[in-house]
């Protein structure tokens, strides 16, 4: 019998990687006709980049991203904040780096075909339902357009990957409504630009209110000196602002946002130039959803963003969806493709997630910049006089542990997924 997976993003995609590592048959159903490498840039930090490593992956995610140095936070001023070492050069046995979603995307569904088969991702099929069997699942596709009937798939167990509007998320909780927005609205781009700072550097300025993060994706701008930078432009409007739905699609408006970055030009950093010259531009509201008791039951469960959608803070949505998957296979290989499997993993990883997404809520390590905002928003001379360096570390290292990627922690601890061969 066969895992079916709902979804052929990232975490998805990851699933059936790992099931397949694991030995376990696996196949994808994804309701597009065809998957194109949408979205923009990404951080995978070094607990994600362990699971991909092991997966095979790491040499040809090198060979296009970036392995991120350093996080820097700095003021509405351009003054710096915190300075902090990332991925290996922090001491990790495997690198952070900063992708195109699209292209890690893709990396990831020629993986599956080339090591499952050309029938292991079912495009153009929509789940619509599900019903459990005495020894497994049978799920139900249409055409997402019309409607009509696609295919009907037996298996062992159903997981649900198919993002924040998840269907199968809404047949356990139909009354839960659209994602919560913040109030925040975010302006996403991506544009070619010489080097900031040392190349491999991201950079986050501003407070909760105003802020703009940005750093480079490609490891072949780099290597011609320049650099393809990802950038996030932030505003926070009040609750009764008028906001569209999420749709990562769609295009935004440089007049919706760019005249409140018109002075952030650090000399080091120009701001309103990386705006001006994207090379396209995407609205999307910062929205997250209520963390749940349940995941599922029997045969059926969730992962990624259709079980934990949270704010894109502290860089961890897709490292949460790549750790999920690789969990819910160890719990696959210890109990078998049964019920007992999915409640381990959901009893791990729920209250997990969870609290990451309420951390998120609270700015996560991105807190620094608002309390340095609320004590100096004229500046200062020294910033060991607004915040403490016991207290930026604090933060730093708190959050390092929230999600998972505290150092010392994670370069000692057994794999996830333990295999003796680990060749793909």
């Amino acid at each position: 019998m066969t895992v079916v997976i709902v979804g052929a993003g990232i975490g998805g995609l990851t699933l059936a990687l790992s099931l397949h590592q694991a030995g376990i048959a696996a196949r994808v159903y994804e309701s597009v006709e065809k998957l194109e490498p949408l979205g923009v840039g990404i951080n995978l930090l070094p607990h994600a980049m362990r699971e991909l490593t092991e997966l095979g992956l790491a040499d040809e995610i090198a060979e296009i991203a970036i392995p991120t140095s350093t996080l820097s936070y700095y003021t509405k001023r351009g003054q710096l904040i915190w300075s902090e070492p990332r991925g290996q050069a922090a001491g990790y046995n495997w690198p952070q780096f900063s992708i195109h979603r699209g292209e890690l995307q893709m990396i990831l569904y020629r993986a599956v075909l080339a090591r499952l088969g050309p029938d292991a991702i079912r495009t153009d099929r929509h789940f619509s339902a599900v019903d459990e069997t005495a020894d497994g699942v049978r799920a139900s596709f249409v055409d997402r357009r019309t409607g009509a009937p696609r295919e009907v798939a037996e298996g062992t167990v159903l997981v649900g990957c198919d993002g924040i509007h998840s269907t199968l998320r809404a047949k356990f909780v139909p009354d839960e409504g659209p994602p919560k927005w913040n109030g925040a609205i975010l302006w996403r781009g991506v544009t070619e630009s010489t080097s900031l700072l040392d190349g491999r550097t991201m950079i986050m300025a501003g407070h909760e209110r105003q802020k703009f993060v940005c750093y480079p994706i490609s490891r072949q701008a780099f290597d011609q000196g320049r650099a393809l930078v990802n950038w996030i432009a932030e505003l926070r409007y009040d609750a009764s602002h008028e906001w569209r739905r999420e749709d990562w699609k769609r295009p935004g408006r440089l007049k919706d946002f760019l005249p409140f970055f018109e002075r952030w030009q650090f000399g080091w950093l120009d701001v309103p130039g990386l705006i001006r010259n994207a090379s396209a531009c995407y609205e999307y509201p910062m929205v997250d959803r209520d963390p749940l008791a349940s995941w599922g039951g029997g045969r059926i469960t969730l992962l990624g963003d259709a079980a934990h959608p949270m704010y894109p803070i502290g860089s961890n949505g897709a490292s949460q969806a790549i750790l999920d998957a690789r969990v819910l296979t160890r719990e696959i290989l210890t109990h078998g493709e049964v019920p007992e499997a999915l409640v381990a993993y959901a009893a791990e990883r729920n209250p997990a997630t969870a609290r990451i997404v309420v951390a998120n809520r609270g700015n996560g390590p991105e807190q620094v910049m608002q309390l340095v905002e609320e004590r100096a928003p004229a500046g200062y001379g020294r910033i060991e006089d607004v915040l403490s360096t016991a207290e930026l570390e604090n933060v730093a290292a708190g959050y390092k542990q929230l999600a998972g990627f505290d150092r010392d922690t994670l370069n000692s601890r057994a794999p996830i997924v333990a295999i003796s061969d680990r060749s793909p």
